[in-house]
């Protein structure tokens, strides 16, 4: 209980300090500002990964970075549509701290409820980890095809506001609400941030049963989200511009997506309770995968990776000056 106190206050102050230090007035942060800031986030989610080795064991301090790293690498996909949004709404760069900080703390409120759900329904249904399994094996088959040249569309939540409220042609600085002639109108910002909390919804939906693919402790699960999204807007202005080059992201996200649902699914014949399997007894034989093997193998795959896509990149862009002189 303890843990939660004091892990919750920290995410608290975290958010404070975004909010306060560089949100309040807005600004386009340096490259050089993204950078430090980062480096300070990923820091602090490395330093409170050793409290929780040191307090709660080397198993628990495994599970909580193999969490990190694989909600970390997962948030790229969030940065990518959070770029497609900004891009489609042409919201001003200065401006983009504030979405990006109200889509992190809607995505802390998802996911909190999507992990205490999701705790709660291992906890009582062990079969359900087929359902994670087999849902995360099918986002890793949809996430390996080709990826056509992806364009935001507005979904039915987004363009039903834009039927029902009294919205302002225009951005009004950073403002939600503003008062026109005397009427009370919304800017195009709420719009956005809506955009950026239902899209945030539907990630808390692919990337939950990946960690508890990993480890069934709610409070290690909250914690690699958390610590994994505090930092994400500073990551958006590190990485924007640069998310394309890793041409082949989403087969490394496939990989781990697909590895994880596999482990899912062998865990679950282990505590079988379904009586069209195996009578409704455990299936000892199925192999285990331990979690230092799962932590190799994610590692492995975003390496890989990445020095692949750096390589493929570099080499389109030779191609590319070639024909150009």
């Amino acid at each position: 209980m303890i843990l939660w106190i004091v892990t919750v206050t920290l995410i608290i102050v975290m958010l404070t300090v975004d909010f306060v230090g560089h949100v309040r007035k807005p600004h386009a942060p340096s490259l050089k500002e993204a950078g430090i800031w980062s480096a300070v986030y990923v820091a602090i989610a490395i330093v409170f990964g050793f409290i929780i080795w040191g307090v709660m064991g080397s198993t628990a301090g495994v599970e909580y970075f193999t969490g990190y790293v694989t909600e970390k690498s997962l948030s790229l996909d969030n940065l990518f549509v959070f770029i497609l949004i900004m891009t489609a709404f042409r919201v001003p760069r200065e401006d983009q701290q504030k979405v990006l900080l109200f889509g992190i703390v809607v995505a802390l409120i998802f996911r909190t409820f999507f992990i205490l759900l999701g705790a709660a329904v291992i906890e009582n249904y062990s079969w359900v980890f087929y359902i994670f399994g087999a849902f995360l094996i099918w986002t890793a088959i949809h996430q390996a095809m080709p990826q056509e040249d992806e364009e935001y569309k507005e979904n039915a939540l987004i363009r039903q506001l834009r039927k029902v409220l009294p919205l302002t042609d225009d951005y009004v600085g950073d403002k939600v609400f503003v008062k026109v002639d005397g009427r009370r109108m919304v800017t195009p910002m709420l719009i956005v941030m809506v955009a950026i909390g239902s899209a945030d919804l539907l990630f808390a939906v692919d990337s939950i049963p990946a960690i508890f693919g990993i480890t069934q402790d709610a409070y290690i699960v909250f914690a690699a989200n958390a610590f994994s999204l505090l930092g994400l807007r500073q990551l958006f202005f590190l990485v924007d511009g640069l998310l394309e080059r890793l041409v082949y992201l989403n087969y490394g996200l496939a990989v781990i997506l697909g590895f994880i649902g596999v482990k899912l699914v062998l865990h679950a014949l282990h505590v079988n309770e379904l009586s069209f399997i195996n009578g409704g007894q455990p299936v000892l034989g199925a192999p285990e995968i331990s979690t230092t093997t799962s932590m190799l193998v994610i590692f492995g795959t975003l390496i890989v990776t990445t020095i692949a896509s750096l390589i493929k990149s570099r080499k389109d862009d030779r191609e590319k000056e070639l024909i150009d002189s």
